[in-house]
Protein backbone atom coordinates (compact mmCIF):
# COMPACT_ATOMS: atom_id res chain seq x y z
CA UNK A 1 0.00 0.00 0.00
CA UNK A 2 1.30 3.44 -0.92
CA UNK A 3 1.59 5.78 2.04
CA UNK A 4 1.01 9.53 2.16
CA UNK A 5 4.22 11.32 3.09
CA UNK A 6 4.40 15.00 3.98
CA UNK A 7 6.94 16.94 1.94
CA UNK A 8 8.01 20.55 1.46
CA UNK A 9 6.28 22.51 -1.28
CA UNK A 10 9.76 23.29 -2.60
CA UNK A 11 10.02 19.63 -3.65
CA UNK A 12 7.48 20.11 -6.44
CA UNK A 13 9.47 20.58 -9.63
CA UNK A 14 8.34 23.38 -11.92
CA UNK A 15 6.99 25.52 -9.07
CA UNK A 16 8.57 28.46 -7.27
CA UNK A 17 6.71 30.46 -4.63
CA UNK A 18 7.51 33.77 -2.99
CA UNK A 19 5.98 36.38 -0.69
CA UNK A 20 6.06 40.13 -0.22
CA UNK A 21 4.58 41.51 3.01
CA UNK A 22 3.84 44.92 4.49
CA UNK A 23 3.42 44.22 8.20
CA UNK A 24 2.55 47.83 9.05
CA UNK A 25 -0.23 48.11 6.46
CA UNK A 26 -1.16 44.43 7.07
CA UNK A 27 -1.32 43.35 3.45
CA UNK A 28 0.81 41.44 0.97
CA UNK A 29 1.30 39.27 -2.09
CA UNK A 30 2.07 35.61 -2.69
CA UNK A 31 3.10 34.45 -6.15
CA UNK A 32 3.38 30.96 -7.63
CA UNK A 33 5.63 30.86 -10.70
CA UNK A 34 5.50 28.01 -13.19
CA UNK A 35 8.79 27.88 -15.11
CA UNK A 36 7.45 25.80 -18.00
CA UNK A 37 3.86 26.95 -17.66
CA UNK A 38 0.98 25.05 -16.06
CA UNK A 39 -2.36 23.63 -17.10
CA UNK A 40 -4.78 25.47 -14.83
CA UNK A 41 -8.42 25.06 -13.82
CA UNK A 42 -10.52 27.12 -11.41
CA UNK A 43 -13.54 26.85 -9.14
CA UNK A 44 -15.31 30.03 -7.99
CA UNK A 45 -17.93 29.44 -5.30
CA UNK A 46 -18.08 32.81 -3.53
CA UNK A 47 -20.46 35.59 -4.45
CA UNK A 48 -17.93 38.42 -4.63
CA UNK A 49 -14.59 37.38 -6.16
CA UNK A 50 -11.92 39.98 -6.94
CA UNK A 51 -9.97 38.35 -9.73
CA UNK A 52 -7.94 38.83 -12.88
CA UNK A 53 -7.75 36.58 -15.95
CA UNK A 54 -9.62 33.71 -14.31
CA UNK A 55 -11.37 32.98 -17.65
CA UNK A 56 -7.97 31.73 -18.87
CA UNK A 57 -8.57 28.70 -16.61
CA UNK A 58 -11.96 27.89 -18.11
CA UNK A 59 -12.12 24.75 -20.29
CA UNK A 60 -13.97 26.91 -22.84
CA UNK A 61 -10.93 29.12 -23.50
CA UNK A 62 -7.69 28.42 -25.37
CA UNK A 63 -5.49 25.72 -23.86
CA UNK A 64 -2.48 27.96 -23.24
CA UNK A 65 -0.08 27.43 -20.32
CA UNK A 66 -0.41 29.79 -17.35
CA UNK A 67 2.88 31.31 -16.19
CA UNK A 68 1.90 32.52 -12.71
CA UNK A 69 -0.90 32.62 -10.15
CA UNK A 70 -1.00 35.57 -7.77
CA UNK A 71 -2.79 35.72 -4.42
CA UNK A 72 -2.98 39.08 -2.68
CA UNK A 73 -4.67 41.38 -0.24
CA UNK A 74 -6.09 44.78 -1.14
CA UNK A 75 -9.44 43.69 -2.54
CA UNK A 76 -9.78 44.69 -6.21
CA UNK A 77 -7.10 47.37 -5.71
CA UNK A 78 -4.61 44.54 -5.17
CA UNK A 79 -5.03 43.33 -8.73
CA UNK A 80 -2.31 45.85 -9.60
CA UNK A 81 0.22 43.37 -8.16
CA UNK A 82 -0.01 41.30 -11.35
CA UNK A 83 1.49 44.20 -13.31
CA UNK A 84 4.76 43.66 -11.43
CA UNK A 85 4.59 39.90 -11.93
CA UNK A 86 4.10 40.41 -15.67
CA UNK A 87 7.05 42.80 -15.83
CA UNK A 88 9.24 40.29 -14.00
CA UNK A 89 8.27 37.49 -16.38
CA UNK A 90 8.60 39.64 -19.50
CA UNK A 91 12.13 40.64 -18.49
CA UNK A 92 13.01 36.93 -18.47
CA UNK A 93 11.43 36.17 -21.84
CA UNK A 94 8.47 34.29 -20.37
CA UNK A 95 5.08 34.64 -22.00
CA UNK A 96 2.72 33.71 -24.82
CA UNK A 97 4.28 34.61 -28.15
CA UNK A 98 2.02 36.96 -30.13
CA UNK A 99 4.48 37.88 -32.87
CA UNK A 100 5.04 41.36 -31.46
CA UNK A 101 5.64 40.62 -27.79
CA UNK A 102 5.62 37.78 -25.30
CA UNK A 103 2.60 38.25 -23.06
CA UNK A 104 2.81 36.50 -19.66
CA UNK A 105 -0.45 34.78 -18.72
CA UNK A 106 -1.13 35.54 -15.06
CA UNK A 107 -4.22 34.72 -13.01
CA UNK A 108 -4.92 36.46 -9.71
CA UNK A 109 -7.40 36.50 -6.83
CA UNK A 110 -7.53 38.89 -3.88
CA UNK A 111 -8.86 38.92 -0.34
CA UNK A 112 -10.50 41.89 1.33
CA UNK A 113 -8.13 43.03 4.09
CA UNK A 114 -8.89 46.77 4.11
CA UNK A 115 -10.48 46.50 7.57
CA UNK A 116 -7.13 45.78 9.24
CA UNK A 117 -3.92 47.80 9.14
CA UNK A 118 -4.06 50.65 6.62
CA UNK A 119 -6.81 50.67 4.01
CA UNK A 120 -5.00 53.26 1.88
CA UNK A 121 -1.97 51.02 1.24
CA UNK A 122 -2.59 48.04 -1.01
CA UNK A 123 -0.46 45.59 -2.97
CA UNK A 124 0.93 47.19 -6.11
CA UNK A 125 3.21 46.32 -9.02
CA UNK A 126 6.34 46.81 -6.88
CA UNK A 127 5.08 44.31 -4.32
CA UNK A 128 4.18 41.82 -7.04
CA UNK A 129 7.69 42.13 -8.48
CA UNK A 130 9.24 41.71 -5.02
CA UNK A 131 7.28 38.49 -4.47
CA UNK A 132 8.75 37.14 -7.73
CA UNK A 133 12.26 38.02 -6.59
CA UNK A 134 11.60 36.17 -3.34
CA UNK A 135 10.40 33.13 -5.30
CA UNK A 136 13.49 33.18 -7.50
CA UNK A 137 15.76 33.36 -4.47
CA UNK A 138 14.25 30.17 -3.05
CA UNK A 139 11.36 31.40 -0.92
CA UNK A 140 10.81 28.77 1.72
CA UNK A 141 7.03 28.86 1.82
CA UNK A 142 6.33 30.27 5.27
CA UNK A 143 2.86 30.04 6.83
CA UNK A 144 0.95 32.58 8.90
CA UNK A 145 0.78 36.37 8.57
CA UNK A 146 2.93 36.50 5.48
CA UNK A 147 2.35 37.38 1.84
CA UNK A 148 -1.32 37.39 0.89
CA UNK A 149 -2.15 36.17 4.39
CA UNK A 150 -0.66 39.20 6.17
CA UNK A 151 -4.06 40.83 6.72
CA UNK A 152 -6.28 37.73 6.75
CA UNK A 153 -8.93 37.47 9.46
CA UNK A 154 -12.01 35.30 10.13
CA UNK A 155 -15.31 35.56 12.01
CA UNK A 156 -16.19 39.11 10.95
CA UNK A 157 -19.99 38.96 10.96
CA UNK A 158 -20.17 41.33 13.95
CA UNK A 159 -17.23 43.51 12.97
CA UNK A 160 -13.47 43.40 13.39
CA UNK A 161 -13.62 43.74 17.19
CA UNK A 162 -14.94 40.19 17.50
CA UNK A 163 -12.94 38.66 14.65
CA UNK A 164 -9.71 36.65 14.90
CA UNK A 165 -6.43 36.70 13.01
CA UNK A 166 -5.85 34.02 10.38
CA UNK A 167 -3.26 33.81 7.63
CA UNK A 168 -1.73 31.76 4.85
CA UNK A 169 -1.33 28.00 5.06
CA UNK A 170 0.73 25.50 3.05
CA UNK A 171 0.63 21.73 3.03
CA UNK A 172 2.25 19.29 0.59
CA UNK A 173 2.36 15.50 0.32
CA UNK A 174 3.66 12.71 -1.90
CA UNK A 175 1.97 9.37 -2.64
CA UNK A 176 4.30 7.19 -4.67
CA UNK A 177 5.45 9.56 -7.40
CA UNK A 178 2.38 11.79 -7.19
CA UNK A 179 2.88 15.11 -5.44
CA UNK A 180 0.15 17.49 -4.29
CA UNK A 181 0.46 20.86 -2.55
CA UNK A 182 -2.07 23.41 -1.34
CA UNK A 183 -1.60 27.11 -0.63
CA UNK A 184 -4.54 28.94 0.94
CA UNK A 185 -5.34 32.35 2.40
CA UNK A 186 -8.16 32.03 4.94
CA UNK A 187 -10.13 35.26 5.25
CA UNK A 188 -13.61 33.85 5.78
CA UNK A 189 -16.88 35.28 7.02
CA UNK A 190 -17.48 32.02 8.85
CA UNK A 191 -15.82 30.03 11.59
CA UNK A 192 -12.93 27.65 10.88
CA UNK A 193 -12.98 24.19 12.41
CA UNK A 194 -10.60 21.26 12.57
CA UNK A 195 -12.24 18.60 10.35
CA UNK A 196 -10.72 15.83 12.48
CA UNK A 197 -12.75 16.69 15.57
CA UNK A 198 -15.09 19.57 14.71
CA UNK A 199 -13.36 21.93 17.17
CA UNK A 200 -13.61 25.62 16.28
CA UNK A 201 -10.09 26.95 15.78
CA UNK A 202 -10.98 30.56 14.99
CA UNK A 203 -14.08 32.57 14.23
CA UNK A 204 -16.68 34.92 15.64
CA UNK A 205 -15.88 35.50 19.31
CA UNK A 206 -18.53 35.98 21.99
CA UNK A 207 -19.17 39.52 23.19
CA UNK A 208 -17.14 38.97 26.35
CA UNK A 209 -14.31 37.28 24.42
CA UNK A 210 -14.49 34.12 26.48
CA UNK A 211 -15.44 31.79 23.64
CA UNK A 212 -17.17 31.58 20.27
CA UNK A 213 -20.65 32.79 19.35
CA UNK A 214 -20.93 30.65 16.23
CA UNK A 215 -21.37 32.57 12.99
CA UNK A 216 -24.28 30.44 11.77
CA UNK A 217 -26.10 30.85 15.07
CA UNK A 218 -25.61 34.61 14.90
CA UNK A 219 -26.91 34.68 11.32
CA UNK A 220 -30.02 32.76 12.38
CA UNK A 221 -30.55 35.21 15.24
CA UNK A 222 -30.30 38.15 12.86
CA UNK A 223 -32.57 36.58 10.23
CA UNK A 224 -35.62 38.35 11.64
CA UNK A 225 -33.80 41.67 11.36
CA UNK A 226 -32.88 41.78 7.71
CA UNK A 227 -31.28 45.21 7.72
CA UNK A 228 -28.98 44.23 10.59
CA UNK A 229 -28.02 40.98 8.84
CA UNK A 230 -27.39 42.71 5.50
CA UNK A 231 -25.15 45.29 7.17
CA UNK A 232 -23.23 42.61 9.05
CA UNK A 233 -22.72 40.41 5.99
CA UNK A 234 -21.34 43.41 4.10
CA UNK A 235 -18.05 42.91 5.95
CA UNK A 236 -16.22 41.55 2.92
CA UNK A 237 -14.24 38.33 3.10
CA UNK A 238 -12.77 35.62 0.83
CA UNK A 239 -10.81 32.38 1.05
CA UNK A 240 -8.51 31.91 -1.93
CA UNK A 241 -6.26 28.96 -2.65
CA UNK A 242 -4.24 26.96 -5.14
CA UNK A 243 -3.53 23.25 -5.42
CA UNK A 244 -0.50 22.24 -7.46
CA UNK A 245 0.24 18.71 -8.64
CA UNK A 246 2.75 16.95 -10.85
CA UNK A 247 -0.02 14.74 -12.27
CA UNK A 248 -0.56 14.72 -16.03
CA UNK A 249 -4.07 16.13 -16.24
CA UNK A 250 -5.75 18.15 -18.98
CA UNK A 251 -7.11 21.64 -18.47
CA UNK A 252 -10.66 20.23 -18.23
CA UNK A 253 -9.54 17.73 -15.60
CA UNK A 254 -7.86 20.51 -13.63
CA UNK A 255 -11.22 22.28 -13.46
CA UNK A 256 -12.70 19.11 -12.01
CA UNK A 257 -9.81 18.86 -9.56
CA UNK A 258 -10.45 22.44 -8.42
CA UNK A 259 -14.15 21.69 -7.85
CA UNK A 260 -13.33 18.53 -5.84
CA UNK A 261 -10.87 20.54 -3.74
CA UNK A 262 -13.76 22.79 -2.70
CA UNK A 263 -14.89 19.98 -0.39
CA UNK A 264 -12.10 21.13 1.95
CA UNK A 265 -13.72 24.54 2.30
CA UNK A 266 -17.01 22.88 3.32
CA UNK A 267 -15.25 20.62 5.83
CA UNK A 268 -13.42 23.46 7.54
CA UNK A 269 -15.41 26.70 7.12
CA UNK A 270 -18.99 27.39 8.21
CA UNK A 271 -20.76 29.13 6.56
CA UNK A 272 -18.78 29.16 3.32
CA UNK A 273 -19.29 30.41 -0.23
CA UNK A 274 -21.64 33.19 0.88
CA UNK A 275 -22.41 36.34 -1.08
CA UNK A 276 -20.03 38.09 1.32
CA UNK A 277 -17.17 35.78 0.30
CA UNK A 278 -15.21 35.57 -2.95
CA UNK A 279 -14.08 31.99 -2.45
CA UNK A 280 -11.87 30.75 -5.31
CA UNK A 281 -9.61 27.74 -5.89
CA UNK A 282 -7.10 27.33 -8.72
CA UNK A 283 -5.68 23.93 -9.64
CA UNK A 284 -2.39 23.72 -11.54
CA UNK A 285 -0.65 20.76 -13.19
CA UNK A 286 3.13 21.05 -13.62
CA UNK A 287 4.13 17.45 -14.36
CA UNK A 288 3.51 14.30 -16.33
CA UNK A 289 2.93 11.67 -13.62
CA UNK A 290 0.02 9.34 -14.55
CA UNK A 291 -2.77 9.53 -11.96
CA UNK A 292 -6.47 8.86 -11.47
CA UNK A 293 -8.52 12.05 -11.29
CA UNK A 294 -10.80 10.68 -8.55
CA UNK A 295 -7.87 9.75 -6.33
CA UNK A 296 -6.14 13.07 -7.02
CA UNK A 297 -9.31 15.05 -6.27
CA UNK A 298 -9.81 13.25 -2.96
CA UNK A 299 -6.17 13.86 -2.06
CA UNK A 300 -6.39 17.54 -3.07
CA UNK A 301 -9.30 18.08 -0.68
CA UNK A 302 -7.38 16.44 2.16
CA UNK A 303 -4.28 18.52 1.49
CA UNK A 304 -6.28 21.74 1.23
CA UNK A 305 -8.02 21.00 4.54
CA UNK A 306 -4.63 20.62 6.24
CA UNK A 307 -3.48 23.91 4.70
CA UNK A 308 -6.59 25.68 6.01
CA UNK A 309 -5.92 24.44 9.53
CA UNK A 310 -2.28 25.55 9.28
CA UNK A 311 -3.35 28.98 8.00
CA UNK A 312 -5.53 29.59 11.04
CA UNK A 313 -3.22 28.09 13.66
CA UNK A 314 -0.13 29.90 12.38
CA UNK A 315 -2.02 33.18 11.89
CA UNK A 316 -3.43 33.09 15.43
CA UNK A 317 0.06 32.65 16.84
CA UNK A 318 1.47 35.78 15.16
Amino acid sequence: MKTVKEISITEIEGLRMGHASDQEARTGVTVLLFGEGARVGVDVSGGGPASRETPLASPLTADNPIHAIVLSGGSAFGLAASDGVMRYLEERGTGFETGYARVPLVCQSCIYDLGIGRSDIRPDAAMGYAACVDAESGGKGECGSVGAGTGATVGKLCGMARSMKAGLGIHAVEVGGLKMAAVVVVNALGDVTDPKNGQILAGLRSEDGSGFSGTCQEIYRMSCQREELAAAAANTNTTIGVVVTNAAFTKAQMNKLASMTRCAYARCINPVGTMADGDTIYAASVGEIPADINMAGALAAEVMAEAIVKAVRSGCEQ
